[in-house]
């Protein structure tokens, strides 16, 4: 029986000291400064005003609205995508969510879904009808001349 508690506590004792660092206290009270290193990694450095002046250029040049996907309805978040604008995204980009390619992503106007970036279906609808016409305009030589 004292064998299994001695046994038992050891254990405890190991998994305890398996959480502590090197027998620093890790309480509340810290008696030691933090350095400003330390601040930059949690809080990021300041920006100058070049780099804030580089950064709202850099802005201005892409889509401040939404890009929603077409086929999910996915809203594309910065923050998700390391902080690429979706215009920085490459040809290899895939939808998150339904893995559509990027092409199927469009431009959010208040509640107004735009075109997406292959042109919509204006070229595919023009060439639809362009077929039809043409093959009953064939039908209709064919009929009268053979």
């Amino acid at each position: 029986m004292v064998r299994k508690f001695i046994l038992s506590l050891l254990m405890l004792l190991s998994v305890v000291s398996a959480f502590t660092s090197n027998g620093v206290s890790n309480g509340f009270a810290v008696s030691r400064a933090s350095s400003n290193t330390e601040l930059n990694m949690v809080f990021g450095k300041k920006k100058t005003a070049a780099q804030k002046a580089e950064e709202e250029a850099k802005a201005a040049k892409y889509w401040q609205g939404e890009w929603v996907c077409k086929d999910c309805g996915y809203i594309y978040d910065r923050s998700e995508c390391a902080g690429f604008y979706f215009e920085e995204q490459g040809p290899g980009f895939r939808c998150p969510q339904c893995s559509g390619p990027r092409r199927r992503y469009a431009k959010k106007v208040g509640d107004v879904v735009g075109t997406t970036l292959d042109g919509g279906d204006a070229p595919i609808l023009i060439f639809s009808f362009g077929g039809v016409i043409a093959t009953i305009a064939f039908g209709i030589w064919a009929v009268e001349n053979l």
